[in-house]
């Protein structure tokens, strides 16, 4: 890679050079986000791919880009432990960026942006790598950058409450899966913070997300578990979510409609999850 190119067209802004064709250059910055290095990946191809896309650069070209990034989804998918997560990782990134574009100005045509939604709860739920920070190579983080996409296809006018549902059901889905590693660098944040864009489209009942959260709670409680397991690493991914959505639901400067009720509903999640901690002490004799 000519990484001195890539850092002088960096120091101009991101202005788009004019002695190279768009599309040797987009093939370039693809190739990029698969790289373990992350000035190549971090400060370079995703930067570039993200702002040419916020500055419509590639709105005619949207549907082609978004194809081919959701084409590097699949790369690589189910190893462990190996480079290609970066390449899948950063996809959802720039995927994510594409389908934001269409929610400001309306590109692309409907089918599109539900098999792209489609192609990403794929790939979040078959997804086996789930480191957070590699060292020496940086952020994978492909569990936050699939929970930061479902989040922006949250927001998408063309998906109502059945497809808003499914979205709430792969968060899930992928919180509860079995074997899954414990989530250490803010995953679960992550996922709660595209709860929360799911909820703030106001269009799904209560009916369906209390036993939504019901199903959460009833994997999050550690006194319940049996066995020669640690319970806290079973359970752990689902109390943290737990306590990131109350968290966020509490603070937030835009709640969505449904926070009293859905704030009630987690109180006695975490409360039922988390009672020995909750009762008064036994008065000592």
């Amino acid at each position: 890679m000519a990484t001195g190119y890539w850092q002088e067209i960096l120091s101009k802004g991101l202005a788009v050079p004019s002695d190279r064709h768009l599309e040797d250059l987009t093939v370039e910055l693809t190739s990029m986000l698969g790289s373990p290095d992350p000035e190549q990946r971090d400060g370079t191809a995703y930067p570039a791919l993200a702002t040419w896309i916020e500055r419509g650069i590639y709105d005619d070209l949207l549907p082609g880009l978004g194809d081919g990034m959701a084409a590097g989804l699949t790369v690589g998918l189910g190893e462990r432990g190996t480079d290609s997560v970066f390449r899948r990782s950063f996809s959802a990134l720039a995927l994510a960026e594409c389908l934001a574009r269409d929610n400001e100005r309306n590109i692309l045509p409907s089918d599109r942006v539900f098999e792209w939604g489609d192609r990403i709860a794929s790939w979040y739920l078959r997804e086996r790598d789930t480191r957070g920070y590699v060292p020496g190579k940086g952020w994978a983080h492909a569990i936050a950058h699939g929970a930061d996409a479902i989040g922006i296809l949250a927001q998408s006018p063309h998906f109502a409450t059945n497809e808003l549902t499914v979205l709430l059901d792969v968060l899930a889905d992928r919180l509860l899966m079995p074997g899954s590693d414990l989530l250490l660098a803010g995953e679960t944040d992550r996922v709660a913070a595209a709860t929360m864009q799911i909820l703030r489209r106001n269009v799904i009942s209560l009916k369906i997300l209390e036993p939504w959260v019901a199903r959460i709670a009833q994997a999050a409680n550690p006194f319940n578990s049996s066995g020669e397991d640690d319970p806290y690493a079973l359970t752990g991914n689902a109390q943290a979510f737990l306590r990131s959505l109350h968290l966020q639901l509490t603070l937030a400067g835009d709640p969505p409609p449904t926070r009293p009720d859905l704030i009630l509903s987690l109180v006695d999640a975490l409360k039922s999850t988390n009672f020995p901690f909750l009762s008064l002490p036994a008065a000592s004799a």
